[in-house]
């Protein structure tokens, strides 16, 4: 019995290292696991980090953009008032140079009236002498 005794505390002792050895190995396994899971925690946080980062500067670029509409519509707002503005003054100085040109023309020739002479003649015609 004695003997049955030592074979059987052999195998337990046995039986114990196989467990203790399959647990450090499953702890290694855990270990590497969790190594790798922070890995790739690390690497998605840093593309988080651009992203949010990429995100700020695309907003600041589209603030930028949104200013520079706003002033090129005030241009386009100046620009039509400069039209607008130029095109009265033209109406204005055509009518001034409308007038100026009527009051210079001469004024039509009225058709004198023939002047009769003493002796009964009608002067102030021109009478063709080549028949």
């Amino acid at each position: 019995m004695a003997s049955n005794l030592s074979v059987q505390s052999a195998n337990q002792s046995a039986w114990q290292q196989f467990k203790v050895s399959q647990a450090e190995r499953n702890a290694d396994q855990a270990e590497q696991n969790a190594r790798a899971l922070r890995a790739e925690a690390d690497a998605a946080q840093r593309s988080a980090d651009r992203a949010q980062e990429n995100a700020r500067t695309l907003g600041v670029d589209a603030d930028q953009a949104q200013q520079s509409a706003g002033r090129a519509r005030q241009g386009v707002a100046a620009s039509r008032a400069e039209v607008q503005a130029g095109t009265r003054l033209s109406a204005a100085v055509d009518k001034v140079v409308q007038a100026q040109v009527q009051a210079q023309a001469p004024a039509p020739a009225q058709p004198k009236e023939p002047v009769v002479n003493s002796l009964g003649q009608v002067t102030g015609q021109v009478v063709s002498v080549s028949a």
